[in-house]
């Protein structure tokens, strides 16, 4: 790992770098706590653009601290449908519940009170504190070890806790110790420099230290500082061990469709995979023959009246991956069974949440 020295030989040409080459995004027009907090959460695993459209739409709706304390979970979630990974919107809402009750509805301007908060770990605390507050904390993310771990020509595994740590460790004293020239300062303007630097690094990592693909290092600003650029060895950089593999795991989707052009939904268990969220009706670990289907229908009270078979899908999990076989089903007129409700297009449109994983089967429930 770099040491402290070498940190700061970086940090000019990475803010100089960073003045003429950041992307103009709407968490940075007016970086207040509460927005970068909801940008930082938005872009975990998922892309920039994707993130733009959900993101007007969530400060929209919920313009503060309070206003997503109090949403209720429906609206919560449907304002969420698209991102996934529900756990993380869930949490936001504790920690701002928490953030009401004992801040005033603030942020707290303070890394270790933000660590404390639910759902926030030292990326996001780190994040929320150099660009919202100006603290010098560094952000450790995925494009912060790809960088720092080529200029070093680093091989070691990025995934230990212990190495990101003693990163995080380096990182921040080097901030705190920065020395940025005047004619610097004056050009970040009313950039703040820890929250500038960390951004700056998100950048790079992003357009141009790339995770997928060779680095554009014709483009970067620490090409002559980069050890691994100059051994060649950049594309084998960050090292990670293998993840265990996932499972497999069959399941058999069940778009059941009522006289009315309702649809069946079915709420799944408060804990485990995709907690609390509506579905069509499913059987997991299953590949249900059609006739198979139409007798467990029968057995819920539904008749059978016809069934198609759909294009098969899957979906990937952290653990594990879902291969989908599915059907769509006419049952005529019934109660809907335990659990389960009936939806209309409309209904489905505006007030259900049905996770990414059936975005196969979304358009023909009208979605």
């Amino acid at each position: 790992m770099l040491d402290n020295y070498h940190l700061n030989q970086l940090a000019e040409p990475l803010l100089a770098w960073f003045v003429d080459h950041a992307r103009v995004l709407p968490w940075r027009e007016r970086p207040e706590p509460y927005r970068v907090w909801v940008s930082e959460i938005m872009l975990q695993q998922t892309r920039v653009e994707a993130v733009k459209p959900y993101y007007e739409r969530f400060l929209k709706a919920l313009p503060d601290v309070a206003a997503l304390a109090a949403c209720p979970e429906d609206q919560l979630m449907k304002l969420w449908e698209g991102l996934g990974y529900y756990n993380r919107v869930r949490n936001m809402q504790k920690a701002a519940v928490t953030v009401t009750e004992e801040y005033d509805g603030v942020l707290p301007a303070d890394y270790g009170k933000l660590l404390e908060l639910k759902g926030i770990g030292s990326y996001t605390a780190g994040a929320i504190a150099s660009i919202a507050y100006g603290i010098p904390v560094p952000a450790v993310d995925g494009n912060v070890l790809r960088i720092l771990t080529r200029v070093a020509a680093d091989d070691t595994d990025i995934m230990k806790q212990s190495f990101r740590s003693a990163v995080e460790a380096q990182l921040g004293e080097m901030m705190r110790e920065l020395t940025v020239p005047e004619e610097l300062r004056r050009v970040l303007r009313d950039e703040n420099v820890p929250g500038a630097l960390n951004q700056a690094m998100m950048e790079l990592g992003a357009t141009v230290c790339v995770p997928n693909g060779a680095p554009l290092c014709e483009q970067c600003p620490l090409a002559s500082l980069c050890e691994a650029r100059r051994a060649g060895t950049a594309l084998e950089l960050p090292h990670k061990a293998a993840p265990k593999a996932r499972r497999i795991e069959p399941v058999t989707v069940v778009l059941a469709e009522d006289a009315e052009g309702r649809f069946l939904l079915q709420q799944r268990p408060e804990k485990g995979l995709l907690a609390g969220l509506w579905q069509p009706l499913l059987w997991e670990g299953e590949a249900l023959s059609a006739e198979e289907v139409c007798a467990r229908l029968e057995a819920l009270g539904l008749a059978c009246e016809g069934i198609e078979p759909l294009p098969a899908a899957k979906h990937i999990f952290s653990h594990i991956e879902w291969r989908m076989s599915g059907y769509s089903v006419c049952v005529g007129s019934a109660e809907a069974p335990a659990g389960c409700v009936w939806a209309s297009r409309e209904q489905l449109q505006n007030e259900y949440t049905l996770p990414g994983a059936f975005k196969a089967y979304k358009k023909k429930l009208g979605l």
